[in-house]
């Protein structure tokens, strides 16, 4: 069984390459305090509707220890957790929450050192009154996320590894770094400068 932690080592930008476009959250999720740490861990999935934040709330008090909540929220106008939620979540051992949406008291979470991605901030609270499943596959910031997928994500984006590949991409992405740390600068700009030439000769620029 794949050990879940060994993702701490693996960058989005490495992930990225291996899965490809579509399993790359959007730019609009980002970490809302500079310099977040590297977090990674199983997705505990949320869904909110519009102006509604019950189900994140209720998912602080669900989700294992390491788990990444991740939120498909309705909209941007409502914050789905503030200050003492992300306290809460943080005591509770959550690693980090990713929502499409927004939150607020960014002040407190920053301070907190807990890491959110999403959206922005925005002061207005929702309500609490939309009850849903937990754990339910979800879109967040334009990827399919399901219950179990491998969530890593740091100041360079957000990457979604499918739960069945896991063990796969890990494999192939520790190989890649052992590649790329035995590559000097001089050998890659070698490579590359040849790969570049011959598509530019294939194309027939002569310049």
């Amino acid at each position: 069984m794949t050990d879940i932690a060994a993702f701490d080592g693996i960058s989005p930008t490495i992930l990225a390459e291996l899965l490809g476009r579509e399993h790359v959250m959007d730019l609009g999720i980002r970490p809302l305090w500079p310099s977040p740490p590297r977090v990674a861990g199983p997705a505990f999935t949320v869904r909110c509707p519009p102006g509604d934040n019950l189900m994140l709330h209720a998912a602080i008090y669900r989700a294992e220890p390491g788990s990444v909540i991740v939120v498909e929220a309705g909209d941007v106008d409502y914050a789905l957790a503030g200050g003492n939620v992300c306290a809460i979540a943080r005591r509770r051992g959550v690693a980090a929450f990713v929502i499409d949406g927004v939150i607020r008291d960014l002040a407190e979470v920053r301070e907190l050192g807990f890491p959110v991605f999403a959206r922005g901030v925005m002061p207005v609270p929702g309500v609490k009154k939309a009850v849903g499943p937990l754990n339910v596959p979800v879109r967040c910031g334009g990827v399919e996320v399901h219950p179990g997928d491998i969530v890593v994500a740091d100041e360079e984006g957000v990457v979604v590894t499918p739960g069945a590949r896991r063990e796969q991409v890990l494999l192939e992405a520790r190989e890649k770094l052992a590649e790329e740390g035995r590559e000097t600068l001089d050998t890659w700009q070698e490579a590359h400068r040849a790969l570049v030439d011959g598509i530019l000769a294939e194309g027939g620029f002569t310049a």
